[in-house]
């Protein structure tokens, strides 16, 4: 069904220029009269928490691309650990990118949340954020005034325990992995996905800032911190990368394709990855 055209609310702007830096991932807010999506591929997030047949058919998909891709079939927990990176990545952005543009903090319950994955768009309901006195937003229905940035920030933790704690209800069990491991993975790609939408727009210096008083360690239920550190190229060149507190799995298919900040990868192979990434 097609969707209808973007409501004007407090995140539009920043999930305009979210799609202008990034078009493979585009946001539509729906108004209360719109129907959520169906059919076509679009599967509501309350599905994907409850752990039954909609999160089977979501994982088909991630099943069939393994081995199709890569001409093997991938565990179980793998296949579950794919899939959900492959929502989380993209769905910590709708809490992170008003953050970092526009000083907001959205609220999306997984009720409020449909995700298209096959053509990268996720259908949002816009309801309650948080913003700082003086916004010009800070009027409008929903919004809720904290007083300083530290509450802003704990505002955006708080909207993303939100929304990611059912769903890693729903897809721990499959993944073997349980409250620490599964936090140090929502950790991750809160971090990861606005952190690589920051150097796009040409910020990541302040990204990194930002996020190291967003996640400094002591939050919970998060687990690890930011974690960003330099290190030096041969030729004397700073290399900006993290350490990632989870692994994605994807060595149990390629071993020697690691991405440089897995907690697999020591200091001299992460040197050579950004080092080639960098040339390349």
């Amino acid at each position: 069904m097609p969707l209808p055209a973007p409501a004007v609310s407090p995140v539009t702007d920043a999930y305009t220029r979210l799609a202008e830096v990034y078009p493979h991932l585009e946001v539509t807010e729906l108004s209360p009269a719109d129907e959520t999506p169906r059919d076509d591929g679009w599967v509501p997030v309350a599905r994907l928490a409850e752990g039954g047949a909609g999160l089977d058919a979501f994982l088909a998909w991630d099943d069939e691309q393994v081995l199709r891709d890569y001409g093997q079939k991938a565990r179980p927990d793998v296949i579950a650990s794919f899939g959900l990176h492959r929502y989380a990545w993209p769905a910590g952005l709708l809490f992170t990118v008003p953050w970092f543009l526009a000083r907001r903090a959205p609220r999306f319950p997984v009720e409020h949340v449909t995700f298209q994955r096959t053509e990268g768009r996720l259908a949002v309901r816009v309801g309650a954020f948080a913003c700082l006195p003086g916004d010009p937003a800070a009027g409008l229905p929903g919004a809720r005034v904290v007083p300083d940035e530290e509450a802003l920030r704990a505002e955006v933790r708080a909207a993303i325990a939100e929304h990611v704690e059912p769903v890693l209800g729903g897809f721990g069990p499959r993944m073997r992995r349980r409250g620490r491991a599964l936090w140090g993975m929502a950790t991750d790609e809160a971090v990861e996905g606005i952190w690589y939408v920051a150097q796009l727009l040409g910020e990541e210096e302040r990204a990194q800032r930002e996020l190291e008083l967003l996640l400094p360690g002591t939050t919970k239920p998060y687990v690890g911190a930011a974690a960003f550190r330099e290190l030096t190229g041969p030729k004397g060149e700073s290399l900006p990368t993290r350490d990632r507190v989870s692994c994605c799995m994807f060595y149990t298919l390629r071993p020697e394709n690691t991405c440089p900040s897995c907690p697999r990868v020591c200091d001299t192979e992460r040197i050579a990855k950004l080092t080639a990434a960098a040339v390349g």
